[in-house]
């Protein structure tokens, strides 16, 4: 009896480190490829913010990054305002917004510089689309 639990917990393990090892890499373009939702900003003096990305660079509100869920590090993605048509191209590296803060509409944390060259930073959150432009495979 114990050996088929043992073999039971076995077959999930190894089926659920496949599931995230094979899983990693499905992005699929077509699923992420117009995204609309809330974007929104942080520095490196936003409360929580370490010195170093996800993706293990050191953080820098002055360039042209974000964070994102499910899309691929160093993918480059079009940012649009939707209010304004203003448009910001950046790469992803970093891994965000929080995810109480997803369950509201956020799908996109921009850096400071980015923020602005869509809206104003007082602003706060603006109303996106999303498309992806290049993916890193």
């Amino acid at each position: 009896m114990r050996k088929k639990t043992y073999l039971k917990f076995l077959i999930l393990i190894i089926l659920a480190c496949a599931f995230f090892i094979l899983g990693v890499g499905i992005e699929s373009k077509a699923l992420f490829s117009n995204l609309t939702g809330i974007a929104s900003w942080y520095s490196e003096f936003s409360p929580g913010i370490k010195k170093t990305t996800a993706n293990m660079e050191t953080f820098d509100h002055d360039k042209m990054t974000c964070a994102m869920w499910g899309i691929p590090f160093n993918t480059q993605v079009e940012v649009t305002n939707i209010a304004n048509d203003k448009k910001v191209l950046v790469r992803v590296n970093d891994r965000g917004p929080a995810k109480r803060l997803c369950r509201k509409g956020r799908i996109i944390d921009l850096t400071m510089a980015a923020f602005k060259k869509i809206e104003t930073l007082s602003t706060g959150l603006a109303n996106v689309r999303i498309r992806i432009i290049k993916t890193q495979e």
